[in-house]
């Protein structure tokens, strides 16, 4: 027979219909049989039935419908659906005894009477019996029905069925054809519609068409059953009309934004169709996959059950998979979490999956196919049962060996307190969480850990900790109380000092410099029994009295005094920073402070103020150049603190580093840190970062790498503000001048280096070792044409400059000297400091001294003698990235008439012939002596050779040629 149109909800089922047609063709005939439609809840079964019926009626065919349905029901009631419109059909009452023989001939007498009545409808008319639902159907009406699939054969009969066919966790009955020889029965197995099935699906209910990205989300919450699909679009729809409008292409996380409810009422029906123990695992699935990141999950759930722990920021450590190992441990879990059998388990994943409700992660591990998905299945448990699911599935994957974060991510959502091993898991979870820079992650994971019994000590960490996370996010109005309950909470004079730190790091870090060393004070007078704690907080309060110029002299002159009277109440840590406060001063030389700071390294440091004592020695290492020290004493420091918490000397010892790579010039690195990073990123969209304590030294790298945009970007949004009297801001006002002087607008910047000074005085501040104000504003008064105003700052400088008595700090005065000065003098003066400089190991000063060299000479008009300092300064720019200076070198060059160079100054490229075949004599192990009778060279000129090829390739010693030789090998630079 001719098929119907279909409707194009069945549009992937055209097959079935053909052959159910075929089967009724043959009804017709007088052949009649049974064909069953099997397939998962929602699938369509019903739609489908009722098509192929109306298609039998149009046909001429007597059509019986009968839909059966859970629950007590009477004996037959499903077969007499079937017949219940025939009314001289209907079954006579039969009395009965009530024993059980009795029963069973009332009930043989039924199933004949029902048996004439269909043939009895037969010769009316063929008959088409669709029986819905048949796996509901009671007992004996399965029964009557596998009787007449067996004897249909011969009558004009279509018996058409559909049942449930779906993989569960607790397996079905045998279904209607397990007692039938395969030849009696046709079965059609539905399989879940196809994408493109369930797009056009979709686009057909939603009218008008939609956009593909929101048709792909409804499709896959709705994971192409059709169960879902038009619940989901009811209740996208009753939001406003058209869906795919007003779903403005995204489908909603979570059943809270869907109304009337028609969707999760339906994933409900879907579950309770597959019986309880599918429904446990389902929810257990659901519960455990909370809070995965967006990676983990097709669309990522956020914190889409609502159980408010904010546990899908950040990281995504709720995520269940992370520390599970093995082929089989998802249903292992679900398997434990439940109760159920693992192998059931495994396969309800894996059917679950090949319809669609589950998709593989990254992983290839399953998961909901979309959040919303997610989020109605687990819809049907009350809070409390959600938390309680959650514990269970915490204490499953901590016995299984699940990492701590993994577990963590369930504790979050699981009742509190929980108990026992809870907060040791969090804390660690928030430990791991710091280590990966992931500090939203721990900041949670510490919140929860409070709502857990510990010892007051415990608490106080985790308050400490917590409360410093909260700090540097920003988050002060948080932060400060914690900070201030853990001092409160601590019951040991050790933990309430580190509480106080913390307390007073914030409360400076706030501008209440003069209330936090007012509370680190308290508490030293009352810890007057403990005189290492005393210290440390005497110490610390010193270090935070460089935010306020005021505080600082008060503390400051304290601590001098006490020193005087009795330097054991001070400490080895208040002795560094009273020889950082003398060095700064224009007090002492840089021997006499290293020898000092030497010794008190050498002397026994109380516990908690070891890093302040490092702190304080590294700064002043620094600025000896002793480089290297520097680095060694700043590195232990940072060692020793926990990153995480707050502390006054954390700043320092960033600070010290980010000082180092700005006197190596080590400009990349710099700029590579992640204050750098934040603050750049921050720029760049226009955002005002918050100061950081290498703000001057970024700047300094970006002015010298050419990238004076950015540091303008950056100096505009980033610095301290003006009226702070924060210690950073003279560093900012100096480093802002640098970048003025760079764009030209000698003006500006002395305008800012004299503010420097100004401000820097205010704080005791004369020598210049942090800023060298003076010779800065030198250059610029030059640059303006005052030059008897720029030999007084010069002068007065080098004054300082020669208490300290550094190379470095001397040489850099004795060129701007030289440059103030002119003529034969001053040249005297500039080669005085090119040879200073020469020792140290900071080439960022020796670069500007021998541009000023060269200069000097051009202007004496020895422009060949003036070739070699320019061309050396603009090899050593060149190599360590300078692209300022590198210029500058280039520029004065061109006005002593010598050529733009046609080759690099520094790399392997630079190299001449010469040079390259010396450098490979000299890294196979020859001697100067030996390449020198080799290459018929005189020994002073291999050397010579051998020194212009370490410059080049920057390296320092012969050691070093065979690695340098062979990036030359490689093409590199």
């Amino acid at each position: 027979m001719s098929a119907v149109p279909l409707p194009r909800a069945l549009s992937e089922r055209h097959e079935a219909m053909a052959m159910i047609a075929a089967e009724a063709e043959r009804a017709r005939s007088g052949s009649g049989g049974l064909v069953l439609l099997k397939g998962t809840t929602g699938s369509g079964r019903t739609a489908l039935l009722e098509a192929v019926a109306e298609q039998a009626a149009a046909h001429g065919m007597w059509v019986l419908r009968a839909r059966c349905s859970p629950g007590p029901v009477t004996p037959f009631a499903a077969v007499r659906q079937l017949f219940e419109d025939g009314p001289e059909l209907a079954c006579p009452t039969v009395e009965a005894s009530g024993d059980a023989d009795s029963a069973a001939a009332v009930h043989r007498e039924r199933a004949a009477w029902l048996w004439r009545a269909l043939i009895e409808w037969t010769e009316e008319a063929p008959l088409f019996l669709a029986v819905d639902d048949v796996h509901l159907a009671d007992p004996l009406s399965r029964g009557w029905l596998v009787e007449a699939a067996r004897l249909v054969a011969r009558l004009p009969v279509l018996l058409v069925a559909t049942e449930r066919s779906q993989y569960d966790v607790e397996p079905p009955e045998p279904g209607l054809a397990h007692a039938l020889p395969p030849h009696l029965v046709r079965t059609l197995t539905l399989s879940p519609l196809g994408p493109a099935g369930a797009a056009e699906l979709v686009r057909s209910i939603a009218g008008e068409v939609p956009s593909a990205a929101w048709v792909d989300q409804v499709v896959r919450a709705g994971a192409g059953n059709p169960l879902l699909l038009r619940a989901l679009l009811d209740d996208l729809g009753a939001q406003g009309g058209d869906p795919g409008r007003a779903g403005a292409s995204v489908v909603p996380d979570t059943c809270a934004a869907l109304y009337p409810g028609a969707y999760p009422a339906a994933v409900s029906w879907w579950l309770d169709s597959a019986g309880e123990a599918t429904v446990d695992v389902a929810r257990a699935l659901a519960v455990v996959s909370a809070g995965r990141s967006d990676d983990d999950t097709a669309d990522g759930d956020g914190d889409a059950d609502g159980d408010g722990d904010g546990a899908g920021a950040g990281g995504g450590y709720g995520g269940w998979r992370r520390g599970l190992h093995g082929e089989g441990d998802d249903a292992g879990l679900l398997a434990d979490m439940t109760g159920s059998d693992p192998a059931r388990a495994h396969g309800w994943l894996t059917a679950m999956t090949g319809l669609g409700l589950l998709r593989p992660g990254p992983d290839g591990r399953p998961g909901y196919a979309h959040p919303l998905l997610r989020d109605a299945v687990v819809s049907g448990w009350s809070g409390a049962r959600r938390k309680a699911a959650h514990g269970r599935a915490a204490e499953v994957m901590l016995r299984r060996g699940a990492d701590a974060e993994t577990v963590a991510g369930q504790l979050l959502r699981a009742p509190a307190p929980f108990g026992g091993w809870a907060a040791d898991v969090l804390l660690d979870a928030a430990a791991r969480a710091v280590r990966s820079d992931r500090t939203e992650d721990a900041a949670v994971f510490l919140r929860r850990a409070l709502d857990e019994a510990m010892p007051p000590a415990r608490r106080a960490a985790v308050l400490t900790e917590l409360g410093s996370l909260e700090f540097a996010d920003g988050r002060s109005a948080a932060g400060l109380p914690r900070l201030a309950e853990a001092v409160e909470v601590a019951d040991e004079p050790g933990d309430r000092t580190r509480s106080a730190l913390a307390l007073g790091t914030a409360l400076a870090g706030r501008g209440g410099v003069r209330a936090a060393v007012a509370a680190l004070r308290s508490l030293e007078e009352r810890l007057s029994g403990h005189q290492d704690l005393a210290r440390t907080l005497s110490s610390a309060s010193a270090l935070l009295s460089d935010h306020d110029p005021a505080v600082r002299r008060e503390v400051y002159g304290r601590l001098r005094e006490t020193a005087g009277r009795s330097p054991g109440l001070v400490g080895t840590a208040g002795q560094a920073l009273l020889v950082r406060y003398e060095a700064t001063a224009g007090l002492v030389s840089a021997r006499t402070a290293m020898d000092r700071v030497r010794g008190l390294l050498e002397a026994p440091a109380d516990p908690l103020a070891e890093s302040i004592l490092l702190g304080a020695s590294a700064a002043v290492a620094l600025w000896a150049d002793e480089l290297d020290e520097a680095e060694r004493l700043a590195g232990r420091g940072l060692a020793g603190r926990s990153p995480s918490l707050l502390h006054p000397v954390h700043a320092l010892l960033s600070s010290v580093r980010a000082d180092l790579a700005a006197a190596r010039g080590d400009y990349a690195g710099l700029l590579a840190g992640p204050g750098a990073r934040r603050a750049l990123a921050a720029a760049a969209v226009g955002e005002a970062g918050p100061p950081v304590h290498a703000l001057a030294d970024i700047l300094f790298a970006l002015v010298e790498t050419g990238r004076t945009e950015q540091a303008a970007a950056l100096a505009d949004r980033g610095g301290p503000r003006e009226a702070s009297g924060s210690g950073e801001l003279p560093r900012f006002l100096y480093a802002r001048g640098r970048l003025r002087a760079a764009h030209g607008d000698p003006a500006g910047a002395l305008d800012d280096f004299l503010e420097c000074g100004r401000r820097q005085a205010e704080r005791d501040v004369v020598s210049p070792v942090v800023t060298p104000w003076r010779t800065a504003a030198a250059e610029c008064r030059l640059a303006l044409g005052r030059p008897e105003e720029a030999l007084g700052l010069a002068r007065e400088e080098l004054r300082l400059a020669t208490v300290w008595n550094t190379p470095r700090l001397v040489g850099r005065c004795l060129r701007v000297l030289g440059t103030a000065t002119g003529g034969v003098r001053g040249l005297g003066l500039a080669e005085e400091a090119v040879g200073l400089l020469r020792d140290t190991p900071a080439e960022t000063e020796l670069i500007p001294a021998l541009i000023a060299q060269g200069r000097q000479l051009v202007a004496a008009g020895d422009r060949t003698r003036a070739r070699d300092p320019l061309g050396e300064a603009a090899e050593r720019a060149e190599r360590i990235g300078a692209v300022r200076l590198r210029a500058l070198a280039e520029h004065v060059l061109r006005e002593g008439g010598a050529r733009r160079a046609a080759t690099p100054y520094t790399g392997p490229a630079a190299l001449t012939d010469s040079e390259r075949r010396i450098a490979e004599l000299a890294a196979g192990g020859r001697t100067n002596a030996e390449i020198g009778e080799l290459l018929h060279l005189a020994r002073r000129t291999v050397e010579t050779h051998l020194t212009n090829g370490y410059r080049k390739l920057g390296i320092r010693r012969r050691a070093e040629l065979p690695a340098a030789l062979d990036r030359l090998s490689a093409g590199g630079r």
